[in-house]
């Protein structure tokens, strides 16, 4: 029955006869996905694979003609929710495209980052986020532009989805060659003390490094541990203060879910119904500890208690997505906070000083980027239901592959910021006279005297 349905619903298309090789295998028509195409006709099957999640029928040699498709989605398993996220996601072309661009930008812009640091172009703090990009991307396309993000110090590519060039982000992590100061006929090699700074022309002035970049209602790239958390807490309330409509994204890992700051924070966005999510991006180990050594339960989407949790396959960006939009349609609305809990992976280390193989195995990592890998699984995803071919995927690879390698460029032949910057950005206005920085070096005293 289920290739006569085939056949009468494909009769009317334009291939006048129907080829049931157009799908990979009988068992794949028993899968599930509705496809539409642009030339007239509508195929629409229903299915479910047993094997893998949303894979769909395709008709050959119309790839190009394909405009949207609809996936089945990971389960969410949720806490003191009615009801959780959609299980069912359409994908067009056009974001699927996007997605594809943007996550192949961020796993080129952290690879350049790695080369970068080894060459010891970048020479302080480096956390990568590679694995990860279904995390960041997914989250970004189900909120709002004005609506507040801020997360930790693996950054880089939260503040490339925010809107900063490539080239600012690596110019940023591009550590300055040598910063001479002469006081009293003695000349100071600033360099070593400032090695974790970038370029003049990087998006926080070279004065941020790895782990402090900003940009349109994003709030860093914070260094210390969790203690992103209640300033996250803050911009909430301060969108209910003004009653904008705005939510605030908060994101930590596994390590700072433990700390004692985000429970506060947990009680007073609770207690004051802040529009507020909090997102803990669980990769597995806190710098070289695995979650279940060092904490008491892992089931971090049930931490906030009194908070409503979703618990999201962070390696499918769909499911991300839409786990996303239900969070953020739910605290929006007057409801209060939400807590979000990704299972991702990192491939790189805790840091670039961390190999990242004391603490797991390589055929541990090995077998998540070949099972699990969330730029794959969208590759696949766009091949198989016919939103791309190989020539769209071949062609945005080359693109981003330029993007990221003009960026070098721009960041190793990048200005180094002039030592009468470092007395800039100290206060709202650098012009505010009777102001003294207290605690620094007899150099800074001489030369602001």
């Amino acid at each position: 029955m289920l290739r006569a349905g085939l056949r009468s619903l494909t009769s009317t298309s334009p291939l006048n006869k129907p080829d049931l090789n157009t799908a990979r295998t009988y068992e794949q028509l028993k899968a599930g996905v509705s496809i539409k195409m642009r030339m007239g006709c509508i195929l629409k099957i229903i299915v479910a694979s047993p094997s893998k999640k949303g894979l769909l029928v395709r008709a050959r040699g119309l790839a190009s003609e394909v405009n949207e498709a609809e996936f089945e989605l990971s389960d969410c398993p949720i806490h003191k929710l009615d009801s959780g996220p959609a299980k069912k996601a359409v994908l067009t072309r056009d974001d699927g495209l996007h997605f594809y661009r943007q996550m192949q930008v961020i796993r080129r812009m952290e690879n350049a980052a790695s080369t970068m640091y080894k060459s010891k172009v970048i020479r302080g703090f480096c956390h990568l986020y590679s694995g990860q990009e279904a995390c960041a991307i997914g989250m970004q396309a189900a909120i709002h532009k004005d609506d507040s993000i801020i997360t930790a110090y693996r950054c880089h590519a939260w503040t490339y989805i925010r809107g900063i060039p490539v080239a600012d982000i690596l110019s940023e992590l591009a550590a300055p060659c040598m910063l001479m100061y002469e006081v009293n006929d003695v000349k100071y090699d600033l360099s070593e003390k400032l090695k974790g700074e970038g370029r003049k022309n990087g998006c926080s002035k070279g004065k941020g490094g790895s782990m402090h970049m900003y940009g349109h209602e994003y709030y860093g790239g914070n260094g210390i541990v969790g203690a992103q958390v209640p300033l996250g807490g803050g911009i909430a309330l301060a969108h209910k203060y003004r009653d904008n409509g705005q939510i605030c994204v908060t994101l930590y890992g596994d390590g700072a879910a433990n700390q004692g700051q985000v429970f506060e924070t947990y009680n007073m966005a609770k207690l004051w119904d802040l529009p507020v999510i909090f997102v803990c991006e669980n990769n597995g180990y806190g710098m070289g500890t695995s979650v279940e050594r060092a904490a008491a339960t892992t089931e971090y989407h049930t931490r906030g208690d009194y908070i409503p949790g979703i618990k999201v396959d962070g390696m499918d960006i769909l499911t991300v997505r839409e786990a996303t939009r239900f969070a953020a349609d739910f605290t929006r609305s007057g409801k209060g906070p939400i807590l979000m809990e990704l299972t991702t992976y990192r491939y790189y280390g805790h840091s670039m000083s961390d190999p990242g193989t004391s603490y797991r195995s390589r055929d541990e990592v090995q077998s998540i980027r070949k099972t699990r890998d969330p730029i794959m699984s969208l590759r696949e995803k766009l091949l198989d239901s016919g939103l791309a071919d190989t020539d769209d995927i071949k062609r945005i690879e080359k693109e981003a592959k330029e993007e990221v390698d003009a960026a070098v460029k721009v960041a190793q032949a990048g200005p180094e910021p002039a030592l009468d910057d470092l007395f800039l950005d100290v206060y709202a206005d650098d012009n505010m006279e009777g102001h003294k920085i207290r605690g620094c070096d007899n150099w800074i005293r001489q030369a602001t005297n």
